[in-house]
């Protein structure tokens, strides 16, 4: 049996779902032999007691009910064509490296447009569907920033900061993802396909759901956990006290991710939930795209060439000859206040003045104990 048909198949067994197909893969070198293995092998692997082993081993063994399963699976394989998709396993090589790691990766993803290259940065950009101006205008902002410096923007094709992420990557010629809670053949908060249309051409639809899948509210915290998963960091702009938008932040601090918020007035309601991730210590307070890109350096290292490659892209910042100074002496490795005074030949009141001044201009970084670094 072909693996992407069995993993198929295997998603449609009562009672398994992608944590414990990711445990079979893991136990399992070559997953057809799944097909052979008995309820005592299958019972080795770890979150599959007997119940649920024994539960696998009849459904593969049921002749009628393996046959219904690969007509599905089959009839979704044929289905590819017709909407120019594609299926991509977790067995793949090129399946998102990122979202490997997580509890519970989806097994398949069905995917229409082109996925960007692992190495790639994502950033997940999520908020209420009763988006305020100030949200759109944040968010507008922000997804400019980033595509500017070649990253991808990530979100659900939701209503309000949804949608104006999507739409803020393709006004700047970035790329961008959709991750939906239905298949990639019915995209319900865009009918007259406005939108969707450019995300495929600029980037891609994908859902781990089936061609034909109804919606239903238990569809969404699915969706969520792939948005956070599949990226290096979670960027809330817009959310009250409840919604998608915080179960996506809660998710990407469950798959130790990043998770960034736009603070917002402390009397609009749409304001309340970024407000608190921040006052919690669970999210970063992000006003600029500096902040976003001084927390994952490392992820955009991997794309940008060098210094040279970001700064191009960036606002100028306007140094005097001591701040010129310095920075000439700093690496993004963090350095202490007494090595940097060392090397620079000032004193300590004078070089904290002007690291005040360079951190205001998101050049610098305090660290812990006078530790500071560049951005």
């Amino acid at each position: 049996m072909e693996k992407r048909v069995l993993l198929l198949v295997l998603t449609l067994i009562p009672g398994i779902g992608p944590s414990r197909i990711k445990a079979l893969i893991n136990h399992l070198p070559d997953i057809t032999s799944v097909m052979r293995a008995d309820v005592n092998e299958l019972m080795k692997i770890p979150g599959i007691g007997e119940p649920l082993a024994r539960q696998i081993y009849n459904y593969l063994r049921d002749s009628g009910k393996k046959e219904a399963a690969l007509r599905k699976a089959e009839e979704q394989i044929a289905l590819l064509h017709r909407y120019n998709a594609t299926l991509l396993t977790i067995l793949d090589p090129d399946y998102p490296p990122l979202l490997k790691e997580i509890y519970d990766p989806p097994p398949c993803l069905f995917i229409r447009g082109k996925l960007p290259q692992a190495n790639t940065p994502g950033i997940a950009v999520v908020g209420t569907r009763k988006a305020s101006q100030y949200g759109r205008q944040c968010t507008e902002q922000l997804c400019e920033g980033l595509v500017k410096i070649g990253a991808v923007i990530f979100s659900g094709l939701a209503y309000g900061i949804d949608m104006t992420a999507h739409t803020s990557a393709l006004a700047h010629g970035g790329r961008t993802v959709a991750v939906l809670a239905t298949g990639v053949d019915t995209i319900y908060t865009d009918p007259l396909g406005k939108v969707w249309p450019g995300i495929i051409e600029q980037g891609a639809l994908i859902s781990e759901e089936w061609f034909g899948s109804s919606l239903s509210p238990g569809k969404f915290p699915k969706r969520n956990r792939i948005i956070s998963g599949i990226t290096a960091g979670t960027l809330v702009t817009e959310s009250d006290l409840k919604g998608g938008a915080l179960i996506t932040a809660a998710n990407a601090l469950e798959q130790n991710r990043e998770v960034f918020a736009v603070p917002g007035s402390i009397f609009s309601r749409n304001s309340r939930g970024t407000n608190r991730l921040i006052q919690q210590g669970q999210a970063k307070a992000v006003m600029s795209v500096e902040d976003i890109i001084t927390e994952l350096w490392p992820q955009f290292a991997n794309m940008l060439s060098g210094v040279d490659a970001l700064s191009a892209n960036l606002p100028e910042i306007q140094l005097n000859d001591s701040e010129r100074t310095v920075l000439q002496c700093m690496t993004r490795e963090p350095v202490h206040i007494d090595a940097l005074a060392l090397q620079t030949g000032m004193d300590i009141s004078a070089l904290l003045v002007h690291l005040f001044e360079l951190e205001l201009k998101s050049a610098v970084k305090q660290m812990p104990e006078q530790f500071f670094r560049k951005t």
